[in-house]
């Protein structure tokens, strides 16, 4: 078994986790905004924080339920995990929970959050057969989950499990068949989810498709690696388009990306936590501390608080309602702490 740990921050006492009720915040659309993407309130108004776990890269059952009471109980926006097979580092001996088994777990586990795989590969599983799994799950957790949905794209689990890998266009066609077959099992067959339907969370940023796929059918939606201001301007403004297209109000659809994150208060912190991230991620591993950091700090949000903040404004500018800040330290209490105490109030 593979655990991360940062040697920092206290240990929580998994029977008493952390509890921070007056942060709970209601699972609502985001404010409107106007026609060219930028807000129609200032960006203090709107901007949360959520969590997204990898869930194939060594976490185990006992560190599942210790991060989902801590993540709840700090207040966070909403609580996300892949659904990956193995490791997509290539760290094959790395401990892995199934998603949907550890979703059942979350809408029992927790009380507020709202919470969902980001994204489940419409490859793995019969789109039919997911909506009634997502349906148990949505009524298990009194209407909280998200319904997150990708093509598929990591062949090496697809072939080593022996799940059918087809091309691009067969998988992006089957991912669009999905959101009505589901949508149709919601409201034919028992068990009904609470809210009568589930709302969608589309990850990816491709133009043509993706794109297409989140204005017609995403309440949320997720773009998987960082990307400039300039960048995802771009993506908005295509997604926008499309919209358009439809006559669909674009801001009915939460919006963000999901990254990597390097919190401290001090330059000791920091740098305790990249050798933490040297063992997390392989691609840091040949790096010193202070590589890591500079890394991080230039390509994902990295720093003090206030560095942080200062890095996710200008994305809040243009529209961003949610961060997936991706926690790699999963015993690091304290950096998740760090997230909601200093950063949040910064830009929510």
């Amino acid at each position: 078994m593979h655990r991360h740990r940062a040697g920092l921050g206290r240990a929580a006492d998994h029977r008493h986790p952390i509890t921070r009720s007056e942060r709970a915040v209601p699972f609502l659309r985001p404010q409107a905004r106007h026609a060219g993407g930028a807000r129609a309130v200032p960006y203090l108004d709107v901007a949360k924080l959520a969590i997204m776990i990898e869930g194939q890269e060594g976490v185990d059952w006992r560190l599942w339920k210790h991060l989902a009471e801590t993540v709840e109980g700090l207040g966070f926006d909403s609580f996300w995990r892949s659904d990956h097979l193995y490791s997509v580092m290539g760290e094959l001996d790395r401990a892995t929970i199934e998603c949907w088994t550890s979703l059942a777990l979350i809408a029992t586990w927790t009380k507020r959050i709202p919470f969902g795989p980001n994204v489940s590969p419409m490859t793995f599983r019969e789109p039919g057969m997911l909506a009634k799994s997502a349906a148990a799950v949505d009524v298990l957790s009194e209407g909280r989950l998200v319904m997150g949905v990708g093509a598929g794209w990591y062949e090496s689990e697809h072939r080593d499990f022996g799940i059918p890998f087809p091309p691009l266009k067969e998988r992006m066609d089957r991912m669009d068949r999905s959101f009505d077959i589901m949508r149709g099992v919601w409201a034919a067959r028992n068990p009904r989810p609470v809210r009568g339907t589930i709302p969608f969370l589309v990850g990816g940023d491709g133009e043509r498709r993706t794109l297409r796929a989140v204005a017609r059918h995403a309440d949320w939606w997720s773009i998987g690696i960082h990307r400039t201001p300039e960048e995802y301007r771009h993506k908005v403004e295509v997604l926008e388009r499309h919209c358009r297209d439809i006559g669909r109000d674009p801001g009915e659809i939460r919006r963000g990306f999901q990254t990597t994150f390097l919190v401290g208060r001090t330059e000791d912190e920091l740098l305790r936590r990249a050798d933490g991230l040297r063992a997390a991620i392989p691609r840091y591993r040949d790096l010193t501390p202070e590589q890591v950091l500079a890394t991080v700090r230039e390509s994902s949000f990295g720093g003090t608080p206030a560095e942080i903040a200062a890095q996710m404004r200008p994305y809040v500018d243009l529209g961003v309602d949610v961060f997936w800040m991706q926690h790699f330290l999963f015993e690091d209490d304290e950096a998740l702490r760090l997230l909601m105490d200093e950063v949040a109030p910064l830009i929510a």
